[in-house]
């Protein structure tokens, strides 16, 4: 089992990370926190729980804690609202969860997300274990504090900053994925390929790599990124390549045409080609061949004005510019404002 710490301005956290080890280190969590909380309460969606709720039960309960309630929401990113999370805010009242509660995370990134948002804004804070089950969320989303849920405009549009007190990773959970939500997180494993480490985008694309090496690898880029930059005031906006244009392309499809990945990955192409007509070196067709050998869609069919409808409201939007993120090369990233005119000559 490795362990990877990370620093944030209120303290750190060790994410948990190998195969076969949730026993082992949801134990070694409990035996270094356990005793703090009065009452924990595990919330995961309705394909993950079946299938490890119960697990997780009783791993909580032979290191002596008994789970005060647990609730498995409709799985999907149509659950990743304020409804949702209102709902868990009744369940944790119901459940009498007080600030020195624990709330677990047992899910993907849509669960992850939520609940951490939940955790961060009940009593004005509880605290969040994470226990990610897809790859995507394990070497993404469940590091870093990042929160939120979705509205009718667009994604992760309400959120907060709350760091989780451990991460646990186990690859294992990964042999239960469908073959497109492994396909998913592939998406987002390019995408650390391409803004900080070259050599892991050449291993991920000619599909070399151990599952494990891709794991701690992307793990380690998003530690070191965010530990600089806990809030995305600087070099943390390096994460979001492929996002911008990612995320409208997810939206436009309903979030069921294409999934998290597969829409990062159509974004990071649109980003590419935005890069070589304005001077950065060519790395589409590298970027593409990665994504289509690991399956991944290259092409989505919106008009750069329905692109545009969905990117204006982005986070990343200051007046009418958008904070674009470019390859200086593979391996290399940089920020640049982009006005949406700019972007729509760029798209055509």
């Amino acid at each position: 089992m490795e362990k990877i710490k990370v620093r944030h301005s209120s303290g750190e956290y060790i994410i948990y990370v190998g195969g076969g080890i949730l026993d082992a280190a949801v134990g070694e969590f409990i035996k270094e926190r356990g005793g703090r909380y009065d009452r924990v309460y595990i919330v995961s969606d309705s394909n993950v729980f079946p299938l490890y709720g119960e697990l997780l039960h009783e791993i909580f309960v032979k290191y002596g804690i008994q789970p005060t309630g647990s609730y498995a929401f409709a799985a999907g990113e149509q659950s990743k609202t304020l409804a949702t999370v209102s709902e868990l805010y009744a369940r944790f009242a119901a459940a009498r969860l007080t600030r020195k509660s624990l709330v677990v995370a047992l899910g993907g990134g849509v669960c992850g997300d939520m609940v951490g948002f939940a955790a961060a804004t009940y009593l004005r804070g509880v605290d969040i274990l994470q226990i990610p089950t897809t790859l995507l969320s394990q070497i993404d989303s469940s590091i870093g504090g990042k929160t939120g849920v979705d509205l009718d405009i667009g994604k992760n549009l309400v959120g907060a900053f709350w760091q989780p007190v451990a991460v646990v990773a186990d690859s294992n959970f990964l042999d239960s994925l469908p073959e497109r939500y492994l396909r998913d997180g592939m998406g987002e494993a390019i995408k650390y390929g391409c803004i900080a480490d070259e050599k892991l985008f050449a291993e991920v694309a000619d599909k070399s790599i151990a599952m494990s090496d891709l794991i701690g690898g992307c793990m380690k880029i998003k530690a070191r990124v965010v530990e600089e930059d806990e809030q995305e005031t600087g070099i943390r906006v390096i994460l979001n390549y492929g996002h911008t244009l990612g995320h409208a392309v997810e939206k436009l499809g309903n979030f069921t045409r294409f999934s998290h990945g597969e829409s990062v990955g159509i974004g990071m192409l649109y980003a590419a080609r935005i890069g070589e007509r304005l001077g950065y070196p060519p790395v589409y067709d590298k970027i593409k061949a990665a994504l289509i050998a690991w399956g991944l869609p290259t092409e989505d069919g919106y008009t750069p004005d329905e692109l545009l409808s969905v990117a204006a409201s982005d986070k990343k939007r200051s007046g009418d510019s958008i904070t674009f993120v470019l390859l200086e090369r593979l391996g290399k990233a940089v920020s640049r404002k982009l006005t949406l005119d700019e972007l729509r000559e760029l798209l055509k």
